[in-house]
């Protein structure tokens, strides 16, 4: 017996030893070039997303370091980079902000907490090998709760684009209802400085694309402060600052794991952890595709853990895959993780030379960026698809938007996904019943569905497309009921059953039930083109016992054959439709 490498045998314990030894001094040089225009990019980005997540500024950069080390060296994706988030961020203050005062020591610890119980969950289903989870959250949810939280982060950063000092909790009224108390006590300075932020970010956005656009802005809004401060004096224009950053690296820290801490944040920690995987899988499997490569669901989910986890010790709130970090990773020419690795690092050596600058940074200009991520993340052209394309999943994208707007955050992601599962559950509950015939336009009388073919007065011919299960049992003998009531000369009855891909233990009692019937009303059940799976299935609830392996037959062909026997004859001799080959073989009506 062939002995298996160990690093075969622990390659989810130790992934980057399948990449790691191959890179070469190419790969590094176009990594290090990638890792260094991510770091810049992370800057005004870490220090936005903390802001709205409640956290103290610099957990923002803290959170683009150590995590996304480790979830670049565990993970699976070659492009992929962690690290802080809008739409973390944004689940992240709706769960804490009622627990405790957003800024504050308690606060950061219960984020701590939280960041730590999400890596532990990404952690055990990526080792319980559930990578397929993610599956089960819609993209319609996905657009949904992006584009409401979109406009929460817009309605919470009302207070600093308009200089106001108003409580900015609360779901999307209440932020409006007490904005609209305080609008006479409008900062124009303040509002002056958004203004400029957003109007050089777009410029930038839109005339120089390949610079950052959110650095442009910052550093525009921040002259602009400047400027009003020295024209009309800082006692006039009361322009607030986001304030120093501390320039040293993540200080050690520990999550409150209190069953108190617990009892509270589990609901949130869940539907962090679904929506973090959800976002980190998703941008992987595109890049992948974009890269001509494939990711391991389930080593992402590893990977994501292990770096949460070690977020929770190294002063990071949740990380998950970043989109914007990853795409410009990819159109900046990363090779190898070893991007994502060196960007970490190199987030380190740069908040050490910059953190100091953020002083001067007006948290109108920090309002004015936040505009601009709240503007980017509504996908109007993805919303006008699903619109467009289903009813059902527009219900979903609606349910999803709105529980986002006035609801809990995370619960918005539950109310998506059990809506999603619900419409789904309810299509296929009603599998697709289709009555055929042979159709003699047709060559070789083809079986049609059309409702002018004539039929057998003897014999019906239902095809089921669709699994036959306890939720699609009721419709099924529902459809059984009416054909007795419309047809009940038509005794014999013959399912096609190419379109049945699974039957469950009700569903064959269903068809037991059915033909125990038929064979009482002195008719006949038969199954034509039965699967091999379906065959199976229905053995092993014994329901071939009664069905009969006999009234089973793999061709049309063969079971009109043996059905045409057991036809009353003294009806087919009065019969003038004659659509079998085999009728021929009964003198017809005078």
């Amino acid at each position: 017996m062939p002995v298996v490498p160990l690093s075969n045998r622990l390659s989810w314990l130790i992934p980057f030893m399948a990449w790691l030894p191959g890179v070469r001094r190419g790969d590094v040089k176009a990594d290090l070039i990638a890792a260094l225009t991510g770091a810049i990019i992370v800057l005004p980005q870490g220090v936005a997303f903390a802001t709205i997540a409640g956290m103290p500024p610099q957990y923002g950069l803290y959170a683009g370091m150590v995590p996304a080390i480790v979830a670049a060296l565990f993970g699976s994706s070659r492009h992929l980079v962690s690290g802080p988030t809008t739409a973390a961020s944004v689940v992240l203050f709706s769960s804490l902000s009622l627990l405790a005062v957003p800024g504050t020591p308690d606060y950061v610890a219960l984020a701590l907490t939280l960041t730590f119980m999400v890596g532990v969950m990404e952690l055990a289903l990526g080792l319980a090998r559930m990578g397929a989870l993610v599956n089960f959250i819609s993209h319609s949810v996905v657009v949904g709760f992006t584009a409401g939280a979109a406009l929460l982060i817009a309605a919470k950063q009302l207070k600093h684009f308009f200089g106001v000092e108003i409580d900015s909790g609360g779901h999307l009224h209440d932020i409006l209802i007490e904005f609209g108390r305080h609008i006479v006590d409008i900062n124009p300075f303040a509002t002056a400085v958004a203004l400029m932020t957003l109007a050089i970010g777009i410029g930038v956005k839109l005339w120089l694309p390949r610079f950052p656009y959110m650095i442009a802005a910052m550093v525009g809004g921040s002259l602009f402060a400047l400027l009003l401060d020295w024209l009309f004096g800082p006692e006039v224009t009361h322009i607030a600052t986001v304030g120093a950053l501390p320039a040293n690296l993540p200080p050690l820290s520990a999550p409150t794991l209190t069953l108190d801490n617990i009892r509270h944040l589990a609901p949130s920690a869940l539907a962090v952890t679904l929506f973090a995987l959800t976002e980190a899988v998703s941008i992987g499997r595109s890049l992948a595709v974009r890269g001509g490569y494939r990711i391991d669901g389930n080593q992402e989910f590893i990977g994501q853990g292990l770096s949460n986890i070690a977020g929770a010790f190294f002063s990071g709130y949740v990380a998950t895959g970043s989109f914007n970090r990853s795409g410009v990773n990819f159109e900046a020419g990363a090779r190898t993780p070893l991007a994502a690795v060196l960007a970490g690092l190199l987030l380190m050596a740069v908040v050490l030379l910059v953190a100091p600058l953020a002083s001067y940074l007006p948290k109108a200009a920090m309002a004015g960026v936040l505009f601009l991520v709240a503007y980017g993340l509504i996908g109007m052209k993805e919303i006008h698809h699903i619109v467009t394309a289903s009813r059902r999943e527009t219900s979903v994208l609606i349910v999803t938007f709105l529980s986002a707007l006035f609801l809990d955050l995370e619960f918005a992601i539950f109310a998506g996904v059990l809506l999603s599962l619900v419409l789904y559950l309810e299509r296929t509950s009603k599998p697709r019943l289709v009555t055929l015939s042979p159709d003699p336009r047709l060559p070789q009388h083809a079986f049609s569905s059309d409702p002018l073919v004539q039929q057998c007065p003897q014999l019906h011919f239902l095809r089921i497309d669709g699994s036959l299960f306890f939720g699609s049992v009721a419709h099924v003998e529902q459809a059984f009921d009416h054909m007795h009531e419309q047809t009940p000369k038509q005794k014999h009855l013959a399912i096609l059953a190419d379109g049945i891909n699974f039957v469950d233990l009700q569903g064959g009692e269903c068809l037991v039930r059915e033909a125990e019937r038929r064979k009482a009303d002195g008719g006949g059940f038969y199954l034509i083109n039965v699967k091999q799976g379906l065959w199976e299935a229905l053995e092993r609830c014994h329901c071939m016992e009664t069905t009969g392996a006999r009234n089973v037959f793999q061709s049309k062909q063969a079971a009109i054959r043996a059905i045409f026997q057991k036809l009353d004859k003294s009806v087919c001799a009065n019969c003038d439709k004659r659509i079998f080959q085999e009728c021929k073989t009964v003198p017809g009506p005078a």
